[in-house]
């Protein structure tokens, strides 16, 4: 039982730590909105995406 208590406050310390070293980048005041928000530019899905090749044309029907 000790060594979950342990465990914990271990992993509480690593936790904290590594939020205090975030600095200024590190925003934990929650959801923004408005002004506020910063917004990214999404990624360009056609850079990143091979093209796909033109769909052949329907067949014409044989059997009539």
């Amino acid at each position: 039982m000790w060594k979950i208590a342990v465990g914990f406050a271990v992993f509480a310390a690593i936790a904290l730590y590594v939020i205090g070293k975030g600095g200024d980048s590190l925003d934990m005041s929650g959801e923004k909105h408005g002004a506020d928000a910063v917004h990214s530019e999404p990624a360009k899905a056609e850079a990143s995406a091979p093209a796909a090749a033109p769909a052949p044309a329907p067949a014409a029907s044989a059997a009539k």
